[in-house]
């Protein structure tokens, strides 16, 4: 009886062990605001995983397919229902997040007798002005963090402090900045998960790789080139320009073969 309370903190320390390991081999997401609005930057094999919520919101995540899909799912419903009885000014990013998709995680990860979401998320909101732009992301417990210019995910919070390191040192500017910082940044992120996940599996320091990450473009982008051989970038915009309520458009191939280096030869997921 008395210990039951032990037991149960035992088992949510199982419950992040078992969550660490599924995404030691899952691709980071990078979010980066620029003048003209927000861009979201990932790489995939096929499974999107960047989406649009509304008309000023937009999803990025990383984890299990099937759990993403459904907590989108639940965002879209619940955007939908706050835009129509109340209005679109009402649906924000942090009404989604705070009474809306964290509780449900949370619920999920404490339950111990259920399955957890497998899934880290990144919200990105786009203001009226290029000031209030923001993000939130939402870790695979529940618990979120509020972000205005960058947000990243990875698969640990060592790995994610490496990338908005980077990022901090960055001056963006124009959307042609925002996808080519984007980009090293995703490089950044995805070498030091692999060589962290070698170093797990040579029983080393879980941090090695870690304490000094390349930063120099040729090195990022050398990286970049090994990857798409066999992944495709998924780059996705809230554009402040775009006519019309709906500010969320994909890139194409060629409009981001236009915004980085050309011996890059990007293709779209």
């Amino acid at each position: 009886m008395y210990d039951e309370p032990y037991r149960w903190v035992e088992a949510v320390g199982n419950r992040r062990q078992y969550l660490d390991d599924q995404f030691k081999e899952g691709a980071p997401v990078v979010g980066v605001a620029y003048e003209g609005g927000i861009l979201l930057m990932t790489m995939s094999k096929g499974t999107a995983k960047l989406y649009e919520i509304y008309d000023r919101l937009a999803l990025g995540g990383m984890g299990h397919p099937a759990d993403l899909e459904k907590l989108r799912f639940n965002l879209l419903e619940m955007a939908h229902v706050e835009g129509f009885n109340r209005s679109a000014s009402d649906v924000t990013g942090s009404r989604l997040v705070k009474y809306g998709i964290a509780p449900v995680i949370k619920q999920a990860f404490e339950e111990v007798f259920k399955a957890p979401f497998i899934v880290k998320i990144v919200l990105a909101e786009l203001g009226q002005k290029a000031e209030k732009d923001g993000f939130l992301t939402i870790n695979y417990d529940g618990t979120f963090e509020e972000k205005r210019r960058d947000a990243v995910l990875a698969a640990t919070s060592a790995v994610e402090q490496k990338m908005a390191g980077y990022l901090r040192q960055q001056s963006i500017a124009s959307l042609k900045d925002a996808a080519d910082v984007a980009v090293r940044t995703w490089a950044i992120g995805d070498r030091a998960q692999r060589h962290a996940h070698e170093a797990v599996g040579n029983h080393d320091d879980t941090t090695a790789g870690l304490d000094q990450p390349p930063t120099d473009s040729e090195t990022l982008y050398t990286h970049l080139r090994q990857c798409l051989s066999e992944k495709t970038i998924e780059c996705a915009l809230l554009d402040r320009q775009i006519q019309g309520t709906s500010k969320y458009k994909t890139l194409t191939a060629d409009e981001l073969r236009a915004l980085l280096p050309k011996d890059l030869n990007p293709s779209v997921a």
